[in-house]
């Protein structure tokens, strides 16, 4: 069997994405934000307060990269940690001001990057491919099918 790239899943969804990381860091770098901060991001305006563990499970990262990723935004003045006062040794992760006035347009530039990224499918075609890409995702984070 011959391997196509343009038939590799692995391929296309590693090109894809490295395509719209590219696009969304050209948009939210004038915000003093990168694609790596992003996510964790995201999380914290959904739920501010969060854990480091708690952010580690719910972006499906390493500890020690988010344990990175959490010393660059504390050094830009995004969060801050402060201890938890039901768990002494635990920290929960707080936004800044500064991070809750970059949300409205940080998620305009991401909002923007998933336009460009879908424009040449239909409302229909695009929703259909959101729930595959969903589907991938869930099969591939399914303990059963880690062997």
């Amino acid at each position: 069997m011959k391997f196509s790239k343009r038939e590799s899943a692995g391929y296309l969804a590693n090109h894809m994405a490295r395509l719209f990381a590219r696009g969304l860091q050209a948009r939210i770098k004038p915000l003093g934000l990168t694609t790596g901060t992003f996510p964790a991001l995201l999380e914290l305006w959904e739920t501010d307060g969060l854990t480091q563990k708690e952010l580690v499970q719910r972006l499906d990262i390493e500890q020690a990269t988010m344990a990175n990723t959490l010393a660059r935004m504390e050094r830009d003045g995004l969060v801050t940690r402060r201890d938890d006062p039901q768990d002494g040794r635990s920290q929960r992760v707080w936004l800044t001001d500064k991070a809750r006035a970059l949300q409205a347009p940080a998620v305009a530039a991401a909002m923007h990057q998933n336009a460009v990224a879908l424009a040449d499918l239909s409302e229909s075609e695009q929703r259909q491919f959101l729930r595959l890409m969903q589907r991938a995702i869930a099969a591939m984070q399914d303990p059963a099918n880690s062997s």
